[in-house]
């Protein structure tokens, strides 16, 4: 496997792994299309086909007696440091909460903006390749900040039973329901409603290829938080960087799944090779070491640039979910940064910090996205409602104005909305 490679040989990795991507989407619609029109039926269909659910709608709906008997089943040691997880979780997203707020106006109007839960919310948690509790956290603790009532969660069942440290996190960060079904089917299920499972008002969460696209289709009749694509790391470093941290930081996100992305920028061409030899090494120590091959040939790599200056024009091309910065003095490049999910400073701060226990959420844009989208947060959660109050001097002072520009726009309708209360006085 070539693992050193120029800039041009990883961006054209990146774009073969984009039109990979697109070619799902037709697959997604005829699955989204199924569920909007037979319900529970065609749910029950896609579960048993993709998930390998052995069940049928009376238990497709995780039991609270469920949930207490997988307490028994996970250690203290995992609910210590989960709990810990959710507090640091919490009081970060605590901080992100906005204010409702009004002006008055000397004239007696008063505008203000004021903000509202969503009533339900949606979260898909993750459950082909591996189980993740830490996605049940990142997504249902933001949601209960904001004040969501009903966090109805679905995953995928693997084998007989529900992940028993995934029923514990749901409890434990506050999901109300949880259901049993993944994928397209899912997303679709949460979007349309069916007998069974709830129609959300937003849904959050990562997910394969399939459960991306579904929810880039269902955007518009719910919202969505973001398009989480395969995850990815790109690392910048310097002669200073530590190869064996490098060579475990790309493959902690080459291990999420074959399409993940594990990527260091340098201009020290030893420091490439000795990255190289390292990751060689760790290979052979990983349980899913298949995996991180496929992914590290489909989108992974070690490339050597000219400069730092061509690092960071790279790194915000790429645009990339996580950024790590193996540099000294880190702080002194953050106006450098123009795109990335979350930046990680230093040799000490490695990505899976963030994944776990940090605080800042770990759903995050990825596939260039983190141009224009932003972490899952607090505000994926809110409705903002506009103010209106006009008193009669204010009112007075500017109705003729509007009056204008509503005749100037052939709304002569709302021109006489005002026209009658100038009338009436």
């Amino acid at each position: 496997m070539k693992l050193i490679l120029n800039k041009e040989e990883l961006l054209n990795k990146y774009s073969r792994r984009k039109a990979m991507e697109e070619d799902f989407e037709q697959q997604v619609r005829k699955i989204l299309n199924e569920v909007a029109n037979s319900g529970d039926e065609a749910l029950i269909k896609y579960a048993q086909e993709f998930d390998g659910f052995k069940g049928d709608l009376n238990n497709l709906k995780v039991s609270e007696e469920e949930i207490d008997k997988a307490y028994k089943e996970v250690d203290d040691g995992f609910l210590n440091s989960l709990r810990k997880a959710i507090k640091r979780v919490t009081d970060f997203h605590q901080k992100q909460l906005p204010q409702s707020w009004f002006t008055t106006e000397e004239n007696g109007n008063i505008l203000g903006q004021i903000y509202t839960p969503v009533e339900v919310a949606g979260i898909y948690v993750p459950g082909g390749t591996a189980a993740y509790p830490s996605s049940v956290v990142m997504n249902a603790v933001p949601a209960k900040v904001a004040g969501v009532k009903r966090i109805v969660m679905v995953s995928p069942q693997k084998g007989e039973g529900m992940n028993p440290y995934v029923l514990v996190a749901a409890r434990e960060a506050g999901v109300t329901e949880i259901y049993r079904v993944g994928g397209a089917h899912a997303i679709a299920a949460l979007a349309f409603g069916t007998k069974t499972i709830p129609r959300v008002d937003v849904i959050t969460g990562p997910g394969n290829i399939y459960v991306t696209l579904a929810k880039k289709l269902v955007y518009g009749m719910v919202n969505i938080d973001m398009l989480a694509g395969p995850s990815e790391v790109v690392i910048i470093a310097d002669s200073s960087a530590k190869p064996e941290y490098l060579a475990a930081d790309m493959l902690s996100q080459a291990e999420h799944d074959t399409l993940a992305s594990g990527v260091v920028i340098t201009w020290d061409g030893e420091l490439a090779k000795s990255v190289a030899q390292k990751v060689e090494e760790y290979l052979k120590l990983l349980s899913r070491r298949e995996i991180i091959l496929k992914a590290l040939e489909n989108c992974g790599g070690i490339v050597v640039v000219d400069d730092e200056e061509e690092a960071f024009q790279l790194a915000n091309q790429l645009a990339p979910e996580h950024l790590e910065l193996m540099l000294p003095n880190p702080f002194g490049y953050l106006a450098k940064i123009k795109n990335a999910g979350a930046v990680f400073l230093g040799q000490f701060s490695p990505e899976p910090m963030g994944d776990y226990l940090a605080g800042p959420n770990h759903v995050l844009p990825t596939s260039g996205t983190s141009r224009f989208y932003s972490p899952l947060s607090v505000d994926n959660f809110l409705k903002k409602s506009s103010v209106i109050y006009y008193s009669q001097e204010g009112f007075l002072a500017d109705a003729r104005d509007v009056i204008k520009l509503a005749e100037t726009e052939g709304l002569f309708a709302h021109a006489l909305s005002v026209k009658v209360r100038i009338s009436n006085e």
